[in-house]
C-alpha cells in the first residue's frame, strides 16, 4: 500500500504458495459469493508461483435468510445486529442445522425458517430421514415381540437366514431396492463432485419410498411388514427394510447427523 503495509492480496498468495510447498495435492478455499471476482486473481498467482500441477478451487457460498414464522429476521453487519451460527445450533439443535446447510448447493442460496426447521411433519426434511430409521427399528421391536428373539434389529442375521428376496415382487419394494443399490454410486459422485447435498437429497428420497411403503401396508393388510402365517415373506421384508435402515443410517453418518433408534 501507499504506507508500506502489505496488502492483503500479497498475504494470500503466500498463505497459498507455503500449502502447496509444504506438500498439499489440492488447496480448496471456501468464500463467500461476494469474493467472486477475486479467484481468478488467486488462482493465477497460485499457479505462477507453484505451476501448472497445483490444484486450486474455491466454493463460493450464497447467503443463508433466517425466518421465524414466515418472517425474515432483519441482520446488519454495520448496526452489530446478527445471529450466530452458535445460536442457530442452540435453538434447533445440531443434527437440523447441518442437515438443513446440506439441502442446498454450495452457490444457491438458502431459506432457513427456524420454526420448519424444528417441525415434526414430512415438509422437515431432516425429521423426515430420522423418523425413518426411527420407524424401521419400532418395526423389529414389534417382530421381535411376534416372532421371537432372533428378530430384534441388532441381532436379526441370526434370525435372517436363507432368506428368499424374490418374494419382494410389488412395486413398493422394487422402488426401495433399486433405490438402496444407488447408494455407493452416488456417494462417490457427491465426493468427486464436493456436493454433499446430493446425499441429503438422496436421502430424503430414500426415506420417502420407506415411508410410502410403510402406508401401502396400513392401506393394504398383504403389504404389512410382518405377517406371521408367512414367515418367508415376513423374513425377505424385514432384510428390505434392514438394509433401507443400514443406508439412511450411513448416509447420515456422512452428513453428520445422528440416526435414532426412537423418536
Amino acid at each position: 500500500k501507499s504506507d508500506g503495509s502489505p496488502t492483503y492480496f500479497l498475504s494470500d498468495i503466500a498463505y497459498h504458495a507455503d500449502k502447496f510447498r509444504r506438500g498439499a495435492d489440492i488447496c480448496a478455499d471456501v468464500w463467500g459469493a461476494d469474493h467472486g471476482g477475486y479467484v481468478k486473481r488467486v488462482n493465477a498467482a497460485v499457479k505462477a508461483l507453484c505451476g501448472e500441477e497445483a490444484q486450486f478451487e474455491v466454493k463460493l457460498c450464497q447467503i443463508v435468510h433466517l425466518y421465524k414464522n414466515g418472517v425474515p429476521y432483519k441482520m446488519s453487519k454495520r448496526a452489530g445486529s446478527f445471529i450466530t451460527l452458535n445460536e442457530i445450533v442452540e435453538e434447533v439443535g445440531p443434527d437440523v442445522a447441518r442437515f438443513m446447510m446440506l439441502t442446498r448447493k454450495n452457490d444457491a442460496q438458502l431459506d432457513f425458517d427456524l420454526e420448519k426447521a424444528v417441525e415434526q411433519s414430512k415438509d422437515n426434511p431432516v425429521f423426515y430421514v430420522q423418523y425413518a430409521c426411527a420407524r424401521i427399528h419400532s418395526v423389529f421391536n414389534n417382530a421381535q415381540k411376534e416372532i421371537g428373539a432372533d428378530f430384534s434389529f441388532e441381532s436379526a442375521s441370526a434370525g435372517l437366514k436363507d432368506v428368499d428376496l424374490s418374494l419382494l415382487t410389488d412395486e413398493n419394494e422394487t422402488r426401495l431396492i433399486k433405490k438402496i443399490a444407488q447408494f455407493p454410486r452416488l456417494v462417490e459422485q457427491a465426493a468427486v463432485a464436493t456436493e454433499p447435498h446430493r446425499i441429503a437429497f438422496y436421502l430424503q428420497e430414500l426415506a420417502a419410498l420407506f415411508h410410502g411403503y410403510w402406508n401401502a401396508g396400513k392401506e393394504n393388510t398383504g403389504l404389512r411388514f410382518i405377517i406371521c402365517d408367512n414367515l418367508a415373506l415376513t423374513k425377505a421384508r424385514l432384510t428390505l427394510i434392514r438394509a433401507c435402515a443400514h443406508v439412511l443410517e450411513n448416509g447420515l453418518t456422512v452428513l453428520g447427523v445422528t440416526a435414532p433408534k426412537e423418536m
